[in-house]
């Protein structure tokens, strides 16, 4: 039985950001996944400014990403049918679109690079006390004796089961629900902008479209789960959306599905999810900490955020103080995450009428200030709740430069 510092259970952006995390300070670390890679994942494929800058900060390089694709030009369009254009600030890139299929790949060979020891196709079948840490197995004969476990293995975390730490079956189905499919062939419009499209029986839900290169797009829609409220059925919906005017317009009379519709649940209540167990030799991140943005959907910046504070938690506290290692990892989470999902969850309320979500979009659109800082504030530029939050305040903090700057670093790479 070898010893790892860490076991991360879960190969997505938590689990690598994890895992290059720990590797590049000396940990010893196993990021292990069930699947092979690359495969592809449920995802509007979106990446806000904070998860382009932990995206850096981690040394990703964009040009890794074959599909890695920048974005300047962003239309929004309220319930009433009024349009508002947005340009994004040109200093740095402050959005881009990636399929998940090429970023997480890209995410696990930055991990590799960085030292960390890799294995796929290995689910994993044990996580129990041995001594003073852990003992975990995997299901293809592996067996590892890590004094810290990172799960970053989704909403259902087969980690959070294996512990006793699920809620009884079928309590929790998610906080949204999201449909995706690839399209080909797009127009302009769809080619060169990001489009949002806040639909009146969608609200506070929204419809999308996001440019991928080459004439393709990520194109579906979220709507949040409300407690009694059975869903239709997504398929015919989403068909629905497809065939109204204004959407045929954007995406162009020769636009055709590329990949068979994809949905997924989004997991959206970090607040009211367990972040630790085993005295807090297990930390959870990303989806299994249901860290996504509650207004948006939007988790991949907060599972960067989070599998780089847990981390760290467990870098600080070392490898005999898991009560630490737990305690710094929840009070970094409750001072910045949950203040910002908070915030968030009460601005989507806001939005889930017609009324409102026709006055933010006309806010939004007043002038080239009221604009260009809804842009920002759209595209997480600056934390959501920053101004309730003294300790994040910088210099500058609003107008922050984008990502990825230097030479090479894609901001202004060719679509």
């Amino acid at each position: 039985m070898s010893g790892p510092d860490v076991v991360v259970v879960g190969a997505g952006p938590a689990g690598c950001a994890a895992a290059i995390t720990l590797a590049r300070a000396g940990a010893g670390v196993v990021l292990v996944d069930r699947a092979r890679f690359p495969r592809d994942k449920c995802c509007g494929d979106g990446l806000t400014a904070s998860a382009l800058r932990h995206l850096e900060e981690l040394g990703l390089e964009p040009a890794t990403v074959p599909s890695w694709t920048p974005v300047r030009d962003v239309a929004v369009r309220s319930p009433s049918g009024r349009t508002i254009e947005l340009c994004l600030p040109a200093d740095g890139l402050h959005a881009a679109v990636a399929r998940r299929r090429d970023l997480d790949l890209a995410l696990l060979e930055r991990a590799r690079a960085a030292g960390a020891a890799v294995l796929e196709e290995a689910p994993v079948t044990a996580v129990e006390r041995a001594g003073s840490g852990l003992r975990v197995a995997t299901g293809n004969g592996g067996t590892f004796a890590p004094g810290y476990v990172i799960a970053a293995d989704g909403a259902w975390s087969p980690t959070r089961k294996l512990l006793g730490l699920t809620a009884p079956a079928g309590r929790y189905l998610g906080d949204w629900h999201a449909l995706r499919q690839y399209v080909a062939g797009v127009g302009a419009e769809a080619a060169r902008r990001l489009w949002v499209w806040f639909e009146p029986d969608l609200l506070p839900g929204y419809a999308w479209s996001f440019p991928l290169g080459g004439g393709r797009a990520n194109v579906g829609y979220g709507v949040p789960r409300r407690p009694g409220v059975r869903s239709g059925p997504m398929g015919a919906l989403w068909e629905a959306l497809l065939d109204r005017p204004h959407i045929r317009a954007v995406l162009g009379p020769a636009a055709r599905p590329e990949a068979p519709v994809r949905a997924w649940p989004i997991p959206a209540a970090v607040d009211r999810s367990l972040l630790t167990g085993m005295g807090g030799r297990v930390l959870f991140a990303g989806d299994a900490a249901r860290a996504t943005d509650p207004m948006t959907g939007e988790g991949i910046g907060q599972a960067l955020e989070t599998g780089t504070a847990a981390a760290r938690s467990i870098l600080v506290a070392g490898p005999g103080d898991p009560g630490l290692a737990g305690a710094r990892y929840t009070a970094e989470l409750a001072a910045g995450l949950l203040r910002d999902n908070r915030l968030a969850d009460l601005l989507s309320r806001q939005l889930g009428s017609a009324l409102g979500a026709r006055a933010a979009v006309r806010a939004a659109g007043l002038s080239a200030w009221t604009r260009a800082n809804f842009a920002r504030w759209m595209w997480e530029d600056y934390p959501r709740a920053v101004l309730t939050t003294p300790r994040r305040w910088r210099r500058g903090g609003l107008h922050p430069p984008g990502a990825f700057t230097g030479p090479g670093g894609g901001a202004d790479r060719a679509r």
